[in-house]
């Protein structure tokens, strides 16, 4: 018989794996038993990438996730977000939130870019710090942390649940119009409720060391290679990064691109998340453009592990290309 890769389709695959099976167990070799124990655990998650001459690890905190309503995106509805949720092999109303720190390895200094949930966020998140010693990184090594901005899932892992600090040796650096907006009284007391819990939480974790946390303005070099990027409409002061070493960049999206396959492919989408929704649809638009036009590796906080690729416009939107893996 001439095979005829027409004739290949899911019954005929699933025919020929079961009349093979009955073969194997009726005259031919005898199935192997499987006497190990199924896994209960991903391995660690822990991705490096060299850029120019810095080293950049993506480190995985897990996943959320997290139910969504009809009223998660401001400006479609939800039949259209479940349709790109199908279209993206996903279930409906359930949205996947994966949190990914990265590291960085200038040659002179350890840098961690956001510092994951520290398990405060949901159960199956808080896995950084396993990770980091994966990497072979103790978190006394840590020299600086960059952070984007005051949401729990990026700055809850500079502290433990006890409040005690978890990178000892780490001089800290956020944006000064996040620090301004969320440590003032007066929009706490204006805030809505669901949001009051954000203001209390970023005093929970800088109240007590404030005097030791360094602000930034957004659009100033932060360090040698690293410039700060104003990515505001998220939260008043949501800032992202770029990366320079060498002839290579990466451009660190913080929160401005949540999702690759809702507000990549759907950049006017604007999610509850989003304190400012038109704000943030300005911020997106303009870091997609730059990262396509650029074809700069980005890396995304939100994206599925190890969060880095590169964006290729695709009609109206923006597609992820993610990275392949490669040795060192």
């Amino acid at each position: 018989m001439v095979f005829n890769p027409t004739m290949l389709t899911r019954r005929t695959v699933l025919t020929g794996s079961a009349g093979a099976m009955a073969t194997l167990g009726a005259g031919g070799a005898l199935p192997a038993s499987a006497s190990a124990p199924l896994a209960t655990r991903q391995g660690p998650g822990v991705y490096r990438t060299k850029l120019g001459g810095f080293q950049v690890t993506a480190l995985d905190d897990g996943v959320w996730l997290l139910p969504i309503d009809d009223t998660f995106v401001r400006n479609a509805s939800a039949a259209e977000v479940d349709r790109a949720l199908r279209g993206a092999f996903l279930p409906p109303r359930i949205l996947p939130v994966t949190f990914t720190a990265l590291l960085v390895n200038t040659g002179a200094k350890l840098v961690l870019i956001d510092t994951g949930t520290a398990g405060q966020v949901a159960d199956t998140a808080g896995v950084m710090l396993d990770n980091l010693a994966a990497a072979g990184v103790t978190p006394a090594a840590i020299d600086t942390i960059l952070i984007s901005h005051f949401h729990p899932d990026h700055i809850d892992g500079i502290k433990t649940k006890d409040g005690d600090k978890v990178f000892p040796n780490a001089e800290i650096w956020v944006p000064e119009p996040e620090w301004a907006y969320w440590m003032n009284d007066a929009n706490m007391s204006g805030a809505p409720k669901p949001v009051v819990k954000y203001f209390l939480n970023a005093r929970r974790i800088f109240a007590d060391i404030a005097k030791d946390v360094r602000r930034f303005k957004p659009g100033m070099d932060v360090m040698p290679g690293i410039t700060s990027i104003p990515a505001y409409g998220h939260t008043p002061g949501h800032t992202a990064f770029a990366l320079h070493s060498g002839n290579q960049s990466m451009l660190v999206m913080s929160d401005t691109v949540r999702n690759p396959y809702l507000f990549a492919r759907h950049p006017d989408w604007q999610p509850i998340f989003d304190m400012d929704g038109p704000l943030s649809v300005k911020s997106r638009r303009r870091m997609l453009d730059r990262a396509a036009a650029d074809r700069m590796l980005v890396a995304s906080y939100h994206f599925p592990f190890p969060a880095c690729g590169h964006m290729v416009r695709r009609g109206t939107g923006y597609e992820l290309m993610p990275v392949e893996w490669r040795p060192l």
